[in-house]
């Protein structure tokens, strides 16, 4: 289950606007799922009788509080906001003019419990890039071989004394991944089980030792126009 899998619609609250949200508690992640809805509902436009556009660029803005809370999640926050957004706009039939990115931003002044949503729409072709989540930090994969270990020589220094000083591999060929155990101590597990050489799915669970590791492929974009589709500011009192 995810993080936001729990959470239900109806928690879904306006206050002073259609993308302001105020809670004593400050934001929480279902808050920000439930603005971009409501971004995307508000900002679809009717460009042909079977499309309809929606702008796939979002900036939250929170206040620094919230947005030091939301970024302590790290990168899987980001990567279910999007899941969810993604699920939205299929389930409403809405077209995206390119890949979707959002990203949080801290906003000097704005009140703890406030959401802003800024949208645009931007033009650019797909660029998929392979990734590793590990303790809160992205790791791009950019060499046909990546080692993990604790060793000082690994791709990826790890601090975590039960583990190998280099304890696995990932191969990438462009298209595709492989995880290696590189003859390791305590050995590595793979989505649960024993693992010494096996393919590796996008958003599969590498066990090292006490380190957890995400297999991601993940979209950007490239070449990006920007068409602003507006924003909404939210909380004025």
């Amino acid at each position: 289950m995810g993080l936001l899998d729990s959470f239900e619609r109806g928690l879904e609250r306006a206050v002073n606007g259609a993308f302001a949200k105020t809670f004593k508690s400050g934001v929480q992640p279902v808050e920000i799922t439930s603005a971009l809805r409501r971004e995307l509902d508000t900002k679809a436009a009717i460009v042909a009788r079977d499309r309809i556009l929606v702008p796939n660029k979002f900036t939250v803005r929170l206040a620094p509080m919230d947005y030091d809370r939301m970024a302590s999640i790290g990168p899987a926050l980001i990567d279910e906001l999007t899941q969810l957004v993604q699920r939205h706009a299929a389930a409403q039939h809405y077209s995206f003019s390119g890949p979707i990115s959002i990203s949080l931003e801290a906003v000097q002044g704005q009140s703890e419990g406030i959401i802003e949503v800024v949208s645009v729409n931007v033009k650019g072709t797909v660029e998929w890039t392979p990734v590793l989540d590990i303790g809160g930090k992205r790791h791009p994969i950019t060499k046909s071989r990546t080692i993990i270990g604790r060793g000082s020589d690994a791709d990826i220094t790890v601090d975590d004394s039960s583990i190998s000083r280099k304890h696995v591999e990932v191969l990438w060929d462009g298209k595709r991944a492989e995880v290696n155990d590189l003859g390791s101590t305590n050995g590595s597990l793979l989505n649960g089980a024993r693992v010494d050489k096996a393919r590796l799915d996008p958003d599969s669970v590498i066990d090292i030792g006490r380190t957890h590791i995400v297999f991601r492929v993940v979209a950007s974009a490239t070449n990006d126009q920007y068409s602003d589709l507006g924003s909404d500011r939210g909380g004025q009192r």
